[in-house]
């Protein structure tokens, strides 16, 4: 039995060394037989980089010949093109541009491709992957470059990479610059697709440093670096010239438009190597004319034309700039200024046809109480005479009296303006239409339509709110003054100008207590907007103070009817005008101060 199993082992060797590798037009070497060990990405792979180089690795190493476009292939949608290298063991496939996202490829090895020595692949391989939507980031330059020797003593480490970063991702822990296993010490800085590490003190001289990105920090998608970056250098002796101060300093405002910029240097240049090569001065991309010219150890760039209002611009010395012992810069000295722009005055919507305090559409206006008055103003409607109660106009001689009672008698120092009868006519509701027609107009003009970009500071809630001139709207539709009252900062611009644009209510003040608008720094009622697309409703507990000029849709209401015996002092007060353009305006014992146009 022993005899016919080893008789039976040296039959099953013998077959296999005389069985070679697949048969080929090559002499072949029997028992060595290349095959795939290894593919990357690797077969079924999802979420693949657009960016993705394709490698497969044998298991020993291949005639580079006979791996080109034939026998190394990407097909997606069509056969990609591409640029193969070959490499110890490994073939890589880089494609001329960015893959497709969310597409499946295949890759694949054909038996074309052999050994040093003949073989042929023992079988095709195939495998596929799929991408997804990202990119990888990589690091795509350094400064100091990959082992670079006699780097300055005062240079700062920058690293680019591929495509913008996660700014708070690039910190002192993961970009660090270490002189053996001590980590330098300094302050890491990132913009635009560059990370700088300055260090705190000079460098070592004549000393190799090793700086290292971590694989940590991440592209704007979160997308990490596919490994640590790590990169040495070795520096001299030698410190570089530094700039030392500039004007305009980095990042200064308001720089006048026949500005001309200056820099100073540590030490004294070559004079040949300050021009308008080395320095310059760009708004965007677009590269300023000008005139650079160097004495003692400073430089000046003045432009040709008058720079640009509100516009910032970089102005950059570069490496190319020595001095007189022939050592650069040892970076590009890079700052960024952004010049004035000349105040122009806002142009505020007009209320000079707006002699109305009080207008109620074609609806009326109805008074409550005695201690109503209107004061620097008109009311009027388009409806008749008889639906204007409670009022007598004090400026007619004698007085007209519109539907008072002994309790509802309200004062208007302005006129009343309504159709007829008497004392409504046919003049009265001429004026009352183009009143209207002027209120109109300025809703229109104040309407987000008209002044769009409008934010909503308080979640349509403006009480307790101290606000800047500016555009605000109600995301909900509607705004209130409830939780305190609404203060409104001119801060010393006598032209600070508020629009509230609300599309449905505005409510100031509640049944248990009322609230006011407050004017600081210059603020001027007549300045102050409110767009209503429907009713709004004024201190309904009575008393408190409101400010601007209301414009609704549908109706206004100031204070009610149970506040009809409100003693002098305790009225309900408007600074400002109170319009509605369709329905009617009530109000019981409200004091209207118009302002001055």
């Amino acid at each position: 039995m022993k005899t016919k199993n080893v008789l039976l082992t040296f039959a099953i060797l013998f077959i296999a060394l005389i069985s070679g590798c697949a048969k080929d037009d090559f002499e072949e070497i029997d028992g060595v037989c290349p095959v795939v060990n290894l593919t990357s990405p690797v077969n079924g792979s999802t979420n693949v980089p657009l960016d993705q180089l394709i490698t497969v690795t044998f298991n020993e190493e291949m005639n580079p010949e006979t791996i080109n476009q034939s026998s190394f292939t990407l097909n997606g949608t069509s056969q990609i093109a591409g640029v193969i290298t070959y490499s110890g063991k490994t073939a890589t496939f880089k494609p001329s541009a960015l893959l497709s996202p969310n597409t499946t490829y295949n890759a694949r090895i054909t038996r074309t491709v052999k050994d040093l020595t003949g073989n042929a692949l023992q079988t095709e391989t195939n495998w596929t992957f799929s991408t997804g939507l990202t990119v990888t980031p990589m690091v795509a330059s350094t400064d100091p470059d990959k082992n670079a020797n006699n780097v300055v003593i005062n240079k700062l480490v920058s690293v680019n990479f591929n495509m913008p970063m996660k700014a708070s991702t690039i910190t002192g822990t993961t970009y660090t610059l270490k002189q053996g296993t001590t980590t330098v010490s300094g302050i890491v800085s990132y913009s635009g697709t560059t990370a700088v590490f300055t260090p705190t003190l000079p460098l070592a001289a004549n000393t190799k440093y090793t700086a290292t990105v971590s694989a940590a920090v991440t592209n704007l998608d979160n997308t990490h670096l596919p490994s640590d970056y790590v990169w040495e250098f070795t520096t001299g002796s030698i410190t570089a010239p530094t700039v030392t101060s500039t004007d305009p300093f980095n990042n200064s405002t308001g720089i006048g438009l026949a500005k001309t910029i200056t820099a100073n240097f540590s030490v004294v240049m070559d004079p040949l190597t300050i021009n308008a090569t080395t320095f310059t001065l760009k708004q965007g991309t677009t590269t300023i004319l000008g005139a650079v010219t160097y004495t003692g150890t400073t430089v000046s760039f003045k432009p040709t034309n008058a720079l640009l209002e509100g516009k910032m611009y970089t102005a950059t010395i570069t490496i190319g700039a020595k001095n007189v012992a022939g050592v650069p810069l040892a970076n590009d000295y890079v700052w960024n200024f952004t010049t004035l722009v000349t105040p122009v005055t806002p142009v505020i919507p007009s209320t000079s046809n707006l002699f109305f305090g009080i207008f109620g559409g074609n609806a009326g206006i109805t008074n409550q109480g005695l201690n109503t008055r209107i004061n620097n103003g008109a009311i009027g409607t388009t409806a008749a005479s008889t639906l204007v109660t409670g009022f007598t106009d004090i400026m007619a001689t004698p007085f007209e009296v519109y539907t008072v009672t002994p309790l509802n008698n309200g004062l208007v120092s302005g006129g009343i303006f309504a159709a007829a009868p008497a004392p409504g006519n046919a003049l009265k509701a001429q004026k009352a239409l183009e009143g209207l027609n002027a209120a109109r107009d300025l809703f229109n003009s104040i309407s987000p339509a008209s002044k769009p970009g409008g934010s909503d500071q308080g979640s349509g809630e403006l009480g307790a709110l101290t606000l800047a001139p500016g555009v605000y709207k109600s995301a909900s539709g509607t705004y209130k003054i409830t939780n305190g009252d609404l203060t409104l900062d001119a801060q010393g611009n006598a032209n600070a100008t508020w629009y509230f644009q609300s599309a449905s209510s505005l409510t100031v003040g509640s049944p248990a207590a009322v609230r006011s608008v407050k004017l600081i720094n210059g603020a001027k009622a007549n300045n102050v907007f409110w767009y209503v697309g429907s009713t709004a409703v004024i201190n309904y507990a009575g008393g408190g103070v409101m400010v601007g000029n209301i414009i609704a849709e549908n109706g206004v209401t100031l204070s009610a009817p149970a506040n009809s015996t409100t003693l002098p002092g305790q009225e309900t007060v408007l600074n400002g005008r109170a319009i509605s353009l369709v329905s009617s305006v009530t109000m019981v014992n409200t004091i209207i101060n118009v302002p001055a146009n």
